[in-house]
């Protein structure tokens, strides 16, 4: 059975995703958790450190994947794997994307951090480390921080975006089915970027 503080974190990370940070009241968690505003004092200090929290809990899923991939020579092959675990990720957590996107338009608070521990590494790697990832962005390193904003972007959108799909498509775009066809189109595209030869991969 779920704590307290566990119910608080998970009404508040629903509510942070749905309304974002400055839309979202102390008194909207408590009254979706179903308890006193006043209670939430005995376990978050005030809206900031609950929030914190609530990301501090989301980055986890986000930037152990990273974290695994950075740890050793970033070859095409574990790209393609941390891929496949990212898309899984965000679908397993909608709700990181979600707030991610609140935060970005809005200004929220957190960003830095977000940014220096799931975006930088990305992007910031010593000239000297060369990986076979480099070689492979269509010839054309140089093109690298583009072709990752746009998978990010790709796969962040995708969430976000869902219930529009939805409305417009008649089906489910986080079903377990849509979700494979997402990882298969996503994986086809990152060949392309890499110049492979798509036809080995059913294209």
């Amino acid at each position: 059975m779920k704590s307290t503080a566990e119910k608080v974190l998970d009404a508040a990370e629903d509510l942070f995703a749905e309304k974002g940070y400055d839309a979202t009241s102390l008194g909207d968690v408590a009254d979706r958790v179903g308890i006193r505003s006043p209670s939430l004092y005995n376990h978050f200090r005030n809206k900031d450190a609950l929030y914190t929290a609530v990301l501090e809990r989301l980055l986890k899923s986000f930037t152990e994947p990273l974290t695994e991939l950075l740890d050793q020579p970033v070859t095409k092959a574990r790209v393609f794997e941390w891929l496949e675990r990212v898309i899984y990720a965000h679908h397993e957590n909608p709700n990181f994307a979600r707030l991610v996107q609140h935060a970005a338009l809005s200004g929220g608070p957190r960003m830095t951090e977000v940014i220096d521990r799931m975006v930088r590494p990305m992007f910031d790697r010593p000239q000297d480390d060369q990986t076979e990832m480099d070689l492979f962005i269509l010839g054309n390193p140089e093109l690298q921080p583009w072709a990752v904003m746009a998978f990010n972007n790709i796969v962040m959108s995708y969430i976000t975006m869902a219930p529009m799909y939805q409305g417009v498509l008649g089906l489910d775009p986080m079903a377990d089915e849509s979700v494979k066809k997402q990882v298969e189109l996503i994986l086809k595209l990152a060949h392309l970027v890499m110049g492979d030869d798509l036809d080995e991969f059913g294209a």
